[in-house]
């Protein structure tokens, strides 16, 4: 299903992918777009910087349930970015990111499938694989609750997937910001030498959702290949000349990330720029159980930042970069 000629709801929507996702949206001729979100500053900041009479701006947050059933009257495709995203806050605040990240995600859940809303995609992380924080715990069930959905939406239209990648260049939060502002001090904090990351940039990602609307059929998680990073090599071309130092590793971080474990990889299949992973139980695609396609992985394959067979040279970091070099 393409967005165009139809009603969008994004929760989370002031955030990074958020605004990226609008202002593309928008460009295919959406018919109406939602912005569902708490902050009513964000709101008002964007609404200053997209003035399209297509675009409506709903003040709530995703643990209201009543609130989400209002608004998704009328929508046809949600995006569910809302979370608690900050690995330090969710070790610190567990109950608040339960209720955002788990209950939060059976409310946008709920409110979708009683409001006949044909497609949701919710965004997840590559800390829900194998995950050793909160922040990834959660989203890894929210994760499970979304596939799970599928099997209880009844006579209803409603299909949910989940769209997985890792660490979105220059979003809120991202070391790129914090490198370059800590760049002046002359020195650059690094948690450890060995640790990579996935590394993406937001136009793909939306990029990467927007073509998973017209491929989902239900319940599949999908991955993209992207290049891996060494956060050593990333400070080097942001702060070539500070000092690095080494500070130890924060509480619920991990030195390499994971998209795919060796546990999932007997249900995923490959295809040319992306993998799926497909749902164990698919009772709603009984007439076509099969029809993802794509290529079985070898049981021992998994797919994690240190092993990938993409890496950025540095001359690729400086085009990521793109605005922040």
């Amino acid at each position: 299903m393409e967005v165009t000629g139809k009603v969008v709801l994004v929760t989370g929507g002031t955030g990074s992918f958020g605004r990226k996702f609008v202002q593309k949206a928008l460009d295919m001729d959406v018919r109406k777009i939602i912005v569902f979100s708490r902050d009513e500053l964000k709101q008002y900041e964007m609404s200053q910087e997209f003035t399209d009479p297509r675009m409506r701006f709903f003040i709530g947050d995703v643990r209201d349930a009543e609130r989400l059933n209002r608004a998704f009257d009328g929508v046809d495709i949600v995006i569910h970015a809302a979370a608690l995203k900050h690995v330090t806050a969710c070790e610190y605040n567990p109950i608040e990111a339960v209720r955002t990240n788990i209950l939060g995600a059976q409310n946008v859940i709920d409110a979708a499938i009683n409001r006949g809303v044909k497609r949701v995609i919710a965004l997840s992380t590559d800390k829900a694989a194998n995950p050793i924080n909160l922040y990834g715990a959660t989203k890894l069930a929210s994760d499970k609750l979304f596939v799970a959905a599928n099997a209880y939406v009844g006579e209803k239209p409603t299909r949910f997937s989940v769209v997985r990648y890792g660490n979105v260049a220059g979003s809120r939060g991202s070391v790129i910001p914090f490198f370059h502002k800590i760049r002046r001090t002359g020195k650059v904090p690094i948690t450890d030498e060995r640790m990579t990351r996935f590394w993406i940039t937001l136009d793909q990602g939306v990029q990467f959702v927007m073509d998973n609307l017209k491929r989902m059929k239900g319940g599949e998680i999908f991955v993209p290949k992207i290049p891996s990073v060494k956060i050593v090599d990333l400070a080097q071309v942001i702060a070539p000349d500070c000092q690095m130092e080494f500070v130890g590793i924060r509480p619920g971080e991990k030195l390499h990330e994971a998209m795919i474990t060796e546990d999932d990889a007997r249900k995923t299949v490959e295809f040319d720029g992306y993998y799926v992973i497909k749902p164990e139980y698919h009772g709603w695609l009984d007439d076509d159980p099969d029809g993802y396609g794509g290529k079985p992985l070898d049981e021992r394959f998994s797919y994690c930042s240190h092993t990938n067979d993409h890496w950025l040279t540095d001359e690729e970091i400086r085009q990521y970069l793109g605005e922040y070099a």
